[in-house]
């Protein structure tokens, strides 16, 4: 049977060869920060605004945003963005520890594949321009030739001397519940979660910023509803209405409105009782608890009337 023999020289340069071709096999299908714009901006008042472009489309499936106190590490997500395909976005943290952390994107694509942007500190310098100084700061590709001037998007139409097109950036807003921001959306989904909280929910949404809404939730009015064995009168005395009560062992022990054990009534045999107000030592609500043969029968509450 022939066979090659190869010398120690080849055997390395085949190896290299192989190698190669695999790197490059991996770097063909690993993505690229390449048309992924991002600015971190210092909006002042603790306020710092991060915004990006990319070019990735529907291929992208999440978007995070990530802080550090160092640029290569120790980077934990603070929001995931509800909308990651969108070309444009934005988000304002206004919760940092401090004017000098550090900020990335996190990226997950359709693939599997995921990216980090470059990591960098807030700026005073605002817009996405191209003819920056900073090398992370490039048009996206898929936009070209988008440019910024003076803090405006705008889009040359590549005829000399034609008029360029402005396109005003859309406009981010964020939605919180308390004192918690739930999430940030782009104006264009505004309307839709507007119709969603108008016609699925009974909460109010309020405009308590130019670009901020709260979520005021809806709190239902207690409807008070008298227990039909443990009531007041007219009159303002307690009655207690119980017909099997000659069969039955019932016992009714009255409380505090805070709990607090006032006093009890035992083996009750009369279908009907009537305790008189000065029972009680006050107007106002007492809550009770009616046994029937030493198991719960019901919970509830009634008001005695003030004298006037």
């Amino acid at each position: 049977m022939p066979y090659i023999c190869l010398s120690m020289r080849q055997f390395f340069l085949a190896f290299l060869l192989i190698l190669g071709t695999t790197f490059a096999r991996i770097q063909a299908q690993t993505p690229s920060a390449e048309g992924l714009v991002v600015k971190v901006e210092d909006r002042g008042n603790n306020r710092f605004l991060i915004r990006w472009e990319q070019k990735f489309g529907e291929r992208i499936r999440q978007v995070s945003i990530q802080r550090s106190f160092d640029s290569t590490k120790m980077f934990k997500t603070i929001i995931t963005l509800p909308d990651p395909g969108l070309a444009a976005n934005g988000y304002v943290d206004n919760k940092a520890p401090n004017d000098h952390m550090y900020y990335r994107l996190y990226i997950l694509l359709d693939s599997g594949h995921y990216l980090f942007s470059p990591s960098q500190r807030p700026s005073k310098s605002a817009g996405l321009s191209g003819t920056s100084d900073d090398p992370n700061l490039r048009p996206v590709s898929s936009l070209a030739p988008n440019l910024v001037r003076n803090g405006q998007a705008v889009v040359i139409n590549g005829k000399e001397g034609a008029p360029a097109a402005t396109i005003i950036p859309e406009k981010i807003f964020h939605i919180k519940k308390r004192d918690t921001l739930l999430f940030s959306l782009s104006e264009r989904y505004l309307r839709a979660f507007k119709d969603s909280i108008r016609l699925k929910t009974k909460d109010t949404l309020l405009l308590i910023a130019a670009d901020t809404f709260h979520i005021r939730p809806f709190i239902p009015r207690e409807i008070y509803k008298p227990s039909k064995y443990v009531y007041t009168e007219r009159e303002g005395q307690l009655r207690i209405s119980l017909p099997d009560a000659p069969q039955k062992k019932y016992k009714l022990i009255i409380f505090e409105i805070n709990g607090d054990k006032l006093f009890e009534v035992n083996n009750i045999v009369d279908k009907t009782l009537i305790l008189d107000k000065s029972h009680f030592g006050h107007a106002g609500w007492f809550r009770f608890e009616l046994y029937e043969d030493g198991e719960l029968k019901e919970k509830h509450r009634f008001q005695i009337a003030r004298d006037f």
